[in-house]
């Protein structure tokens, strides 16, 4: 069977980096490798949500404050995050399979050492490692999704992708309260180990190698892109410690600003930088990254405030809450291929727009609810139902239009993206942290719903690209 797929070099080439070469074989395998990438992707959404619910059972545990034990949280999302556009340099350059496979097996030992910690700062330090072999997945999955199925198939493709982070995030919380009531925390890590090996095992059989493509990393770009977004991160998790100085929770977000800005600069000057920054600025990629970056913030802020809320101030069992979370994940799985779907007929864009309006509206209907000590089951429910519709009219657009991008099409950029929504992850984490010690939920979701309608108004940037154009990008290289 020939290989029809467009070459880089072409004129119907749009990808840089090359397009992995898919042999025939492998092709006809195409349900299985969707499946076992899909599946890294559930895993890594298990991982970086499943210790929400029982957080209180391990801050008892070691004896800690509930605003250091949010670090277990947050340690997770900020290296995955920090680490991603590197992640993404490094699945081009090295084949998206074969990292893939080597996070997969950092995963499995990061989950070992988490279930012997014997301290909150190794959990800490193990969870960091977690997600630094998360960082991994989505660009990789991304990319390779991407270059497998073909434009016409984008949407409803990212929407598979989208639908499994939402299965991830339904069975993250429930399973992590349910383990922890019936085994303790540890367990937790105990089960999952093995999934990691399994889905690392299926990896190697089904998903089609490639061979990645030899590129020089810029290392200007690179180091100061990947260190400053780390540091900017570290101030706002600090924030809530009070045993970090604040001038040095300063020093670190001044540090991390200025080393972004060496990136922009250099990156402009290099003939092959990692990204160039006039890409990410386009306005198809920059309301994508936005919106997503919005959604990640109050859906971080959603998952680790309302069981805190739960637990504590209701006084409800650690099972029982991740039932009731269990809605708002449901709610994202359920309706992915739909939204995925829908896209393919109608503008993106307005879907985006509506998400983010009624998530916007949600959160603030939450804090309303929370800062009147509601206990109706059903209100809550129905509440974290509109905010899991809201986060998946937004989920599959902006991945999909961050693909479809001039920026989108290398591992690096892509890379950039997802650092951007688990970014906006860590921010919402270390927004609770600060916020709910104080009780204060209204101001706790209200904030919510502030950066919710930033991610609306930048959705207005830019043109907006009609149905039958959303594919037709020009060629674009990355030292273009």
């Amino acid at each position: 069977m020939r290989d029809t797929r467009p070459r880089i070099g072409t004129a119907q080439s749009f990808a840089t980096p090359p397009a992995p070469k898919v042999l025939p074989q492998q092709r006809r395998a195409g349900l299985a490798a969707l499946l076992t990438l899909l599946g890294a992707t559930l895993l890594g959404t298990v991982i970086n949500n499943v210790l929400n619910v029982p957080l209180r059972d391990i801050t008892a545990d070691f004896g800690v404050s509930l605003s250091s034990g949010v670090l277990v949280v947050s340690s997770f999302v900020l290296v995955l995050a920090a680490g991603m556009a590197l992640s993404g340099w490094v699945g081009d350059r090295f084949g998206r399979r074969r990292t893939i496979i080597a996070s997969l097996a950092l995963m499995a030992v990061a989950m070992v050492g988490a279930a012997l910690a014997p301290s909150l700062p190794v959990l800490v330090s193990m969870r960091a490692l977690q997600g630094m072999a998360c960082a991994a997945y989505p660009p990789a999955v991304m990319g390779m999704l991407a270059t497998i199925y073909g434009p016409s198939q984008r949407a409803r493709t990212m929407s598979a992708w989208a639908a499994a982070n939402g299965i991830g995030q339904a069975i993250g919380p429930p399973l992590g309260g349910l383990l922890a009531d019936l085994a303790g925390w540890r367990a937790i890590f105990w089960c999952l180990a093995p999934v990691a090996v399994i889905v690392l095992v299926a990896t190697v059989l089904v998903v089609p190698d490639d061979r990645g493509h030899a590129a020089a990393l810029h290392w200007p770009g690179a180091v100061s892109l990947t260190l400053g977004a780390a540091l900017l991160m570290t101030s706002a998790t600090a924030v809530p410690h009070r045993g970090v100085p604040t001038w040095l929770t300063v020093t670190l977000a001044v540090a991390g600003i200025g080393l972004l800005a060496v990136f922009a600069i250099t990156s402009a000057k290099a003939v092959a930088p990692i990204i160039r920054p006039r890409l990410v600025v386009e306005s198809r990629f920059l309301r994508s990254t936005v919106a997503a970056s919005a959604q990640m913030f109050c859906l971080a802020a959603t998952l680790v405030a309302v069981p805190l809320y739960i637990t504590g101030t209701l006084g409800w069992t650690t099972a029982l809450t991740g039932l009731l979370v269990l809605a708002l994940p449901a709610a994202m799985a359920v309706l992915a291929p739909v939204v995925g779907l829908v896209s393919e007929r109608s503008r993106p864009r307005w879907i985006l727009r509506t998400g983010l309006g009624l998530l916007g509206t949600a959160e603030l209907l939450l804090g309303l609810y929370a800062g009147n000590t509601g206990r109706s089951v059903a209100l809550l429910v129905a509440l974290l139902l509109a905010v899991g519709v809201g986060v998946a009219l937004v989920q599959t657009p902006s991945a999909a239009g961050a693909t479809r991008s001039p920026a989108g099409r290398s591992g690096a950029a892509l890379g950039l993206f997802n650092m951007m929504r688990f970014g906006g992850s860590a921010l919402g984490a270390a927004w609770v942290a600060v916020v709910y010690p104080h009780g204060n939920l209204l101001l706790l979701f209200a904030g919510c719903t502030g950066i919710a309608v930033v991610g609306l108004v930048v959705s207005f940037v830019g043109p907006d690209p009609s149905p039958l154009d959303i594919d037709r990008t020009s060629p674009v290289t990355t030292s273009g």
